[in-house]
């Protein structure tokens, strides 16, 4: 039979569970992403594993030009890269690196997407090219404006 100060810390203790334990399990869910990639691409490949490392789930789909499915996602010419990906409502283009996607999915800004243009040295999946270079990463609007998003 259970005292009054041992039913108090055994309701104290179920309630806070009931709190943290649901916004634990949604903290640790992988979070789905679809990238559109050449199927001979190397550091795609790269990159792949640096977002799986950090929380997301990859499904890819290899296409010997992933051109069309740039223009369909809204990628402005300007902020092409070699993959393309979807998360969420957000558009990924290049070597994007994973805490600013996840960034974007906590924070919601009114954007169409993420870019890294080109393929620098120094982001995830492109680290074995030599000496990393300091690299922007631009966020892209539905009317194909971009600004700056963050330094690295």
């Amino acid at each position: 039979m259970l005292n009054r100060r041992d039913f108090i810390r055994s309701a104290l203790g179920a309630s806070v569970l009931a709190v943290i334990a649901p916004r634990a399990a949604r903290a640790a869910a992988p979070i789905a992403m679809t990238v559109y990639k050449s199927p001979t691409c190397g550091c795609c490949k790269e990159w792949i594993k640096h977002v799986e490392k950090n929380g997301f789930t990859v499904k890819v789909i290899d296409m010997d030009d992933p051109t069309p499915m740039k223009r369909t996602a809204g990628v402005p010419l300007s902020m092409g890269s070699c993959h393309t990906a979807l998360v969420g409502v957000y558009v990924v283009e290049g070597h994007v690196p994973a805490d600013l996607i996840r960034k974007i999915l906590v924070e919601k800004p009114a954007i169409r997407g993420l870019s890294v243009p080109g393929m620098p040295l120094g982001t995830p999946g492109m680290e074995d090219g030599g000496p990393p270079r300091p690299y922007q990463v631009m966020a892209f609007m539905k009317d194909g404006s971009s600004r700056l998003y963050a330094s690295r």
